[in-house]
């Protein structure tokens, strides 16, 4: 295998130093134009090309973020993973990108390994198993810069990103009431996620203004599968006096629900109607799909998470700031039906 040509052999062939080939390279000023233009063309002709590693290690970094989420394969978070990669990759960073698939032991492992690895820094969204959170105040601890989008587990002081989920649910349960439903069941996340408190805040503050039934029987918490969920929507329509409508915690779980009450002989946005958050493109080519659904922004999040990491590592960067960033996007309500 041929080595690689280094700054040493242009210096060598040039009969110039190496420091001298390192500036032409970089459009040093210093260097004067005849000799900068030397250096470029030999260094295409001999097919040179700069180490990213040795550059990285001059400026006391690894040149990669981390990014550790439940599931790729989920529409929202390939999304955040697209926004991401983008700014990312225009600074010259490398993505690494890691699943915990929803277990806490697969995100406390990972984190562990990004840890010994001294990535630059990590962009972690918690596995909905994930009820305690000290492997993650571990790494702020030690100095690693950490920004926490979507899922973001309280008592955790560093960078986050988010969407106002208790503002979306609020307009969803708002939009609802204001077409004429009167029992709007909400089918929640699990307990630890934060963002399923927010959801609940925003909803039972809807049905208050409403005056709307406010009832345990019509709030259910789903741990996101699918067997779980049909279940959950199996309890709501046994009950004597059943939902006419279903504030879901996402599209999956919408679409779940669904096929549960069709099972049950009941005609989708007819008999009962849902209204979900995420906003997946794909329901789009559904023949019922939700009313409505919050749109969250995860290509934003995804630019954003990088953008707070670039100031912390980036200090020449005009959007370097003090202390931990709070960003949070507002929803929009993507209304696909009207009633």
């Amino acid at each position: 295998m041929k080595e690689a040509i280094t700054i040493k052999e242009i210096a060598r062939q040039l009969r110039i130093s190496p420091s001298t080939v390192s500036r032409a390279l970089q459009h040093s000023p210093r260097i004067s134009l005849k000799t900068r233009e030397a250096v470029h063309a030999l260094a295409g002709a001999l097919k040179y090309y700069p180490s990213t590693t040795a550059r990285n290690l001059r400026r006391g970094k690894t040149g990669v973020f981390a990014m550790v989420l439940p599931e790729i394969r989920e529409n929202f978070f390939s999304e955040v993973v697209n926004g991401v990669e983008e700014l990312a990759f225009n600074h010259q960073y490398t993505v690494a990108l890691y699943q915990s698939h929803d277990k806490y032991e697969r995100e406390r492992q990972i984190l562990s390994m990004l840890a010994s690895n001294q990535v630059d820094g990590i962009m972690l969204s918690v596995a909905k198993e994930s009820q305690q959170f000290q492997h993650i105040q571990d790494l702020i601890d030690r100095g690693t810069p950490v920004v926490l989008f979507d899922r973001i587990p309280p008592k955790i002081e560093t960078h986050q990103v988010g969407c106002n989920m208790e503002k979306g649910a609020y307009e969803a349960t708002k939009w609802l009431a204001s077409r004429g439903f009167q029992r709007i069941a909400l089918i929640n996340g699990p307990h630890p996620l934060v963002a399923s408190e927010d959801r609940y805040r925003g909803y039972i503050t809807a049905l208050l203004e409403e005056k709307l039934p406010v009832e345990n029987a019509l709030v259910k918490r789903v741990d996101l599968t699918t067997d779980d969920t049909i279940q959950k929507m199996n309890q709501l329509l046994a009950s004597a006096n059943r939902p006419d409508a279903v504030l879901a915690f996402n599209d999956y779980v919408a679409l779940d629900a669904m096929q549960a009450c069709r099972k049950n002989g009941l005609r989708i946005n007819k008999d009962i109607s849902f209204v979900s958050f995420a906003n997946l493109p794909l329901t789009v080519y559904m023949d019922y799909s939700p009313l409505a659904s919050v749109e969250q922004h995860p290509y934003q999040i995804g630019m954003k998470a990088v953008e707070i990491l670039l100031s912390v590592t980036e200090p020449k960067l005009a959007c370097q700031k003090e202390g931990f960033q709070h960003i949070m996007l507002e929803p929009e309500l993507v209304i696909r039906e009207e009633v």
